[in-house]
């Protein structure tokens, strides 16, 4: 599948792309986003080009913001330890086959809006305890 940015600076091309996206409430991303969740899915690898107008931003110890230095389109969500990304739905040339799936931090969710549907809701804590690591 494949994406860009406002400006058009940045393509993407991106493989094996889940059809089920997050939405994720927590306070960076709703800033990120620009009030709203940030809506993302995960993909076995993703392949830029113009990749010299993306500016990553360490967000945490263990994860990136990705975005388009000429126009600020959100990108995506970086997983560091796992080489992961998380595309930013809204940046895909065609959004309409993306669900959403999961809504992550929901405990962080402001009071003004709901997403409609049926799924699981992760809190805060619920969602930290996925993404640790399994001790060994």
């Amino acid at each position: 599948m494949t994406g860009r940015c406002l400006c058009g600076a940045v393509t993407f091309t991106a493989e094996g792309v889940e059809i089920d996206h997050s939405a994720c409430h927590c306070g960076m991303c709703r800033r990120w986003a620009g009030g709203s969740p940030f809506f993302s899915v995960r993909t076995k690898s993703v392949t830029f080009t113009g990749a010299e107008h993306i500016t990553r931003f360490d967000s945490s110890e263990w994860a990136q913001r990705g975005f388009c230095s000429r126009c600020g389109t959100a990108l995506f969500w970086y997983l560091k330890p796992k080489n992961a990304y998380a595309m930013s739905v809204g940046a895909f040339d065609d959004p309409s086959p993306f669900q959403v799936a999961i809504e992550i931090f929901i405990d962080r969710k402001p009071p003004g809006y709901e997403l409609a549907g049926e799924h699981p809701r992760l809190t805060e804590a619920e969602t930290f305890a996925k993404l640790r690591p399994r001790s060994q």
